[in-house]
């Protein structure tokens, strides 16, 4: 074949309109009768030269930034081009152009089985050394899927984000790729893809592991990790030690980083944050989500790059740093993702190569209503591939300790939230979504398969059965499930006036009747501090003395409840203003001591639970509890045993909430001698009280005690404690 110098016209009209499939057919060396032509694309260029290690050669202009000539050689196994531009600068760069794809065929092939297991290393921007006979060129290899694009290039600084430098070409499974020379970590870059009308549409990079300062949107190369460049971790010895959070203690503060203190960025947060966490003794922070999210009033729930921290306060190492730190100061890590839904912002996933990709073409299963947002489609592979490796992601190149699965409810159901003639019956007729479901679980044996001691968390709402029983069981595989019906009934129980409670008694009572059907974590998280809401200790009847009594024996309550437990930022010192995320946390309330011994309150129960292996040690096994009396309905008193894997390892949880005082109050106990008042929310602990040989509960040993109003108690046998 001969290749004329010059573009065919047909050629040259799909490379103006951006719409060729191949430009790499048509730049670069081809062999000729005369020697070898050579093409190249420099828009903007004055003149192009071809410069091998023997001799140099002149391209002519061909217009629309295209050179060509035919050297007097038939070997070219390499060169460089020098380009001028005025007003006289010269510039000698490799040719993109020469190279073969970046993305093999078998990671294609992955992709398209949607099974790749490192898929942040072969799609978005990779910074790479790409081989040739005169040495390595740097620069960063760009690929994207868009399988319904007419056309894409990548456009940013380094072009003046005119599109015309770069175009791609199309690979198989609708993948498009292109090896930029001399484009490093740190450049700003879209992708501009033509739709099948040929209209362009900028876009994020869903693969960008950085992104640029909302609000703009571009996004950033970013190496930070990837190579021997990237962060140092220090957290070595905590990823050898941690193990299976079920049966370990796990105390979580939850935190939205923009908030805590507002203005910090990563490397403060990273001093100032983590002193505190350590400081009230909690086991774990989770961060709302810190992927990139255009809408900061989202809280970071509305996503829009899965790989990319979000650039408000830092950059992605700065982050790393941050979760570093937390590490060798012995607190575990958690973040917020959310796979069930994702804004319509029209720079990013939505309707990402002109028509619904990310998410389903069918607009009932495509809206999600409650948000105003777009669901994924869970039946293209590709989808659950990209959202697997996002979570992959997290676990591995920013040593996360568990992950909470935002929304899972919504996921779970066809008709969630929405009304009839509004969704669809999966093919046996009922409401569930099957697609979600297979999703879910290939998630979770994903992640447990390449880290096990990674603790899988579901925000689910629902009745689902099984959502953490392992999935050869037929559950869902999740590590925890969050309990928001011990949350809703606990919060709705204090808010009522106390000589009511002896009428919701239930209310107390009944998570206790299937707190072994799941692996539960007690969440008083963000959602319980907001739209009107209220916080728990503003709900809470009475004037300020008895609202902070009353917030100390329900957290003393909630320690002592089977169940992991997790706390909303502000709510250690019990808040009394609804959180604000452009506000954040009202701290002056620490100069009050009311709002101050609530603080030193939770970090002394910490400190306790950690100690007290009865507290976490068969949190999912019956075999950790034991009531004692759930029907002392009229004095509003519960009390129950907690227990450990060792007959030594007993707590005894007594939790008065009468306002007022029980005078000579007998409790039950499982042995006689000593028991030692471990923990008084309403007083000093440490007092000794001996069992009788007195009845009371079907044991036959029995205390006596003065229980406060609002107070719970925690006493140990021997001693204990103190």
């Amino acid at each position: 074949m001969i290749h004329p110098v010059d573009l065919d016209p047909e050629d040259r009209a799909l490379l103006i309109a951006g719409t060729h499939p191949d430009p790499h057919s048509l730049f670069g060396p081809f062999p000729h009768p005369r020697g070898t032509l050579v093409r190249a694309l420099k828009p903007d260029a004055q003149c192009v030269t071809v410069r091998t290690e023997q001799a140099s050669y002149p391209l002519q202009s061909m217009g629309d930034g295209v050179f060509a000539a035919v050297l007097d050689t038939d070997e070219l196994p390499d060169y460089r081009l020098v380009v001028t531009y005025a007003p006289g600068r010269v510039f000698v760069v490799p040719d993109g152009y020469l190279l073969p794809p970046t993305i093999s065929p078998a990671d294609l092939e992955l992709f398209a089985a949607g099974r790749h297991p490192r898929l942040w290393e072969v799609l978005g921007a990779q910074p790479m050394l790409a081989s040739t006979p005169s040495g390595a060129i740097a620069g960063t290899a760009f690929t994207v899927w868009a399988p319904h694009a007419a056309g894409v290039a990548v456009v940013g600084d380094f072009d003046g984000w005119t599109g015309f430098s770069a175009p791609m070409r199309r690979l198989d499974c609708g993948v498009w790729e292109v090896f930029v020379p001399d484009l490093e970590a740190g450049e700003l870059y879209k992708f501009r893809i033509r739709d099948s009308s040929g209209d362009p549409r900028d876009r994020a990079d869903p693969m960008a592991r950085a992104a640029e300062l909302p609000s703009k949107t571009a996004s950033r190369i970013d190496a930070g990790g990837l190579n021997a460049a990237g962060y140092r971790w220090r957290d070595g010895a905590w990823l050898r030690r941690r193990g299976n959070l079920r049966t370990q203690p796990m105390s979580v503060f939850e935190v939205h980083l923009g908030s805590w203190r507002v203005g910090l960025s990563y490397r403060e947060l990273a001093v100032e944050l983590v002193a505190y966490v350590r400081e009230l003794g909690f086991t774990h922070v989770e961060l709302l989500p810190v992927c990139e999210h255009p809408y900061g009033a989202s809280w970071g729930y509305q996503v829009t790059s899965y790989f990319a921290p979000t650039s408000r306060y830092g950059s992605p190492d700065e982050l790393r740093a941050l979760l570093d730190a937390f590490h060798v100061a012995g607190i575990g890590i958690i973040i917020d993702w959310v796979p069930a839904h994702f804004p319509r912002d029209g720079f990013a996933l939505a309707e990402f190569d002109g028509e619904p990709l990310y998410e389903p073409a069918d607009p009932q299963l495509a809206n999600q209503p409650d948000w105003g947002t777009l669901a994924f489609d869970l039946e293209r592979p590709e989808v659950r591939g990209f959202l697997i490796a996002s979570a992959l992601y997290w676990a591995e190149q920013f040593h996360v300790d568990g992950i909470r699965v935002d929304a899972v409810a919504s996921m779970l159901y066809l008709d969630y939230s929405r009304e009839p003639g509004q969704w669809t019956p999966n093919i046996h007729g009922g409401p569930e979504n099957l697609a979600a479901v297979s999703f879910l679980r290939e998630l979770t044996d994903t992640v447990a398969a390449a880290h096990p001691s990674v603790a899988m968390i579901a925000e689910d709402s629902t009745s689902w059965p099984g959502v953490t029983r392992p999935t050869a069981l037929g559950g869902l595989g999740f590590t925890f499930k969050w309990n928001l019906g011990w949350m809703n009934d606990t919060l709705v129980y204090h808010s009522r006036a106390p000589e009511h409670r002896s009428f919701h008694h239930a209310e107390i009572t009944y998570p206790l009747t299937y707190a072994w059907g799941e692996s539960y974590l007690l969440p008083i998280s963000h959602d319980e501090v907001v739209h009107g809401k209220g916080t728990p200790f503003a709900r809470l009847p009475g004037d300020p003395d008895a609202k902070a009594a009353g917030t100390r024996a329900l957290l003393a309550m909630m320690w002592a409840h089977p169940g992991k437990q997790l706390l909303f930022m502000g709510q250690e010192y019990g808040q009394s203003t609804e959180w604000s995320e452009f506000y954040g946390l009202d701290w002056s309330q620490l100069r009050d001591p009311l709002h101050r011994g609530i603080r030193d309150h939770v970090a002394t129960l910490n400190r306790h639970y950690r100690a007290t292996p009865a507290l976490w040690q068969l949190d999912d096994s019956p075999d950790g509890f034991e009531w004692v009396d759930a029907h002392d309905v009229i004095n509003s008193v519960v009390s129950f045993l907690r227990l450990g894997s060792s007959p030594a390892d007993r707590l005894l949880c007594i939790a008065n909430f009468a306002d007022r005082e029980h005078v000579g109050y007998r409790v039950g106990t499982p042995v006689g001698g000593e028991w030692r008042i471990m923990l008084d929310s309403a007083g000093a602990p440490g007092r000794l009280l001996a069992a009788e040989q007195i009845a009371c509960h079907g044991r036959d040993a029995s205390i006596t005690l003065t229980l406060a109003a609002h107070s719970t108690v925690w006493l140990v046998p021997g001693g204990g404690d103190a």
